[in-house]
């Protein structure tokens, strides 16, 4: 990108910027919930878009000067519907974090109880981790893998939790978990016991929208939660996408499967945010027109291939992944038995060789959170700067060779850079800053 003023007014951030920039070119992503933004995606979040407070939703704001937002916000939140077959879309949750404490607050009073993913199982810190908020508001009730050696989670063990426990909440989603889940399986536990059937899917919403993985609306799911980035490549933010209709605004609807959509608009404005980020907004609508072409659904069929591939290669290596390998776009990597390092060492090595991952609990670590055992690998970022099968299995090779000391970082590095320079990512990072 081209900066005409930052580097004049603020050098220092300019610096920064440039720092980065040449971070993104020269070295290797493969932290799965991260990605590359196209250009037109960088532009949108420039916008003039910043400047307008946009309190409410579309056609019911509580400002002035709402023409252009109403139609920026009207337009995601139709492009996000069509592209996951759902009633409503709201379009304003900040992040992931925020758009699961919405969905749980439109459903839920103080006290209910969730019935979700243990996070040493792959499940996400909003799951009901005690450090967070949420574990303080609702009661959660942890579920998780039958077999780790498969990734099967127990569901014979789920739906007896559901019934003793009754929660108000079902969730299936997950952070760490390199398996498809079986929603129609959730679906009818949930029905036993009258929960709402929730989905984050904000690692594999991408996926989902390419058809490479299955999409848990239409397996009757309720309410379906998603980040706006990682696999579906738009800026940071989040969606709810829900089943039902929207009733009256003027009303308190009854807290009913049918009024969810007018629920959630509720819980989010004025219950947990205030001004969304119309930026942010119009960045994601942009997001989402890429994510309904022919050619993001060929990436989100890569993106698996890829997953697998490195995955085959790794195992050809002899390391241990959990689960025995991947259905989507995520590898957990036992990094104590594949190199009798912990996931931060292995983290800080790779990184010195311009190989960026992210140390992670493998299920019933024994290891404290900052020096677990396992490593997190992920395609996405990867594969859209174009890599395809050939490169994951190369850079495979690189992670057994200095996982086992076979080869040095500074060697591996210069072999990253040459690599990545021959793809670009589509952030436009190769031009000069």
């Amino acid at each position: 990108m081209k900066y005409t003023y930052l580097p004049k007014q603020d050098p220092e951030v300019f610096a920064m910027v440039g720092g980065e920039a040449r971070r993104e070119m020269e070295g290797l992503e493969l932290i799965p919930s991260e990605n590359y933004v196209s250009k037109a995606v960088l532009e949108a979040l420039g916008t003039l878009f910043t400047n307008k407070y946009a309190e409410g939703t579309p056609g019911r704001r509580y400002y002035g000067g709402q023409t252009f937002t109403d139609q920026v916000e009207s337009l995601a939140i139709e492009r996000a519907k069509a592209l996951f077959g759902a009633d409503h879309a709201n379009v304003q949750p900040l992040s992931g974090a925020a758009a699961n404490l919405i969905a749980f607050s439109s459903w839920m009073d103080v006290g209910d109880t969730v019935l979700a993913m243990d996070l040493s199982h792959g499940g996400h810190l909003t799951h009901g981790a005690p450090v967070t908020f949420a574990a303080k508001a609702f009661r959660f009730i942890r579920y998780g893998m039958k077999d780790i050696s498969t990734g099967v989670i127990d569901y014979g063990q789920l739906e007896a939790m559901a019934m003793e426990h009754r929660p108000k909440i079902i969730l299936a989603g997950f952070s760490a978990y390199p398996r498809e889940l079986d929603y129609d399986r959730f679906l009818l536990i949930a029905q036993k016991v009258g929960a709402m059937a929730m989905a984050d899917m904000a690692h594999v919403a991408g996926l989902i929208a390419a058809g490479s993985l299955a999409n848990p609306l239409k397996h009757g799911f309720h309410v379906m939660t998603t980040t706006t980035h990682k696999t579906l490549r738009g800026p940071r933010g989040a969606m709810i996408l829900s089943r039902g209709k929207v009733g009256n605004p003027l009303k308190a609807p009854e807290r009913t499967l049918e009024n969810l959509p007018t629920l959630i608009d509720r819980a989010v404005f004025p219950g947990l945010q205030g001004g969304p980020h119309m930026h942010q907004i119009a960045a994601i609508a942009v997001a989402l027109k890429e994510a309904g072409t022919p050619e993001f659904k060929a990436y989100g069929q890569q993106v698996v291939k890829n997953a697998k591939a490195m995955a085959a290669r790794l195992k050809h290596h002899g390391c241990q992944l959990v689960t025995g390998g991947t259905d989507n776009h995520l590898i957990l990597l036992n990094a104590v038995a594949s190199f009798n390092k912990n996931g931060a060492e292995l983290q800080d090595l790779l990184e010195s060789a311009g190989i960026t991952t992210n140390k992670n609990a493998i299920p019933d670590d024994t290891l404290p959170p900052f020096r677990p055992s396992g490593l997190r690998l992920g395609t996405p970022a990867a594969t859209s700067r174009g890599m395809k099968e050939p490169q994951m299995e190369q850079i495979a090779d690189w992670i057994a060779a200095l996982g086992r000391g076979e080869a040095g970082p500074e060697k591996i590095r210069d072999d990253v850079r040459t690599l990545c320079l021959k793809f670009p990512s589509p952030s436009g990072l190769a031009e000069p800053v």
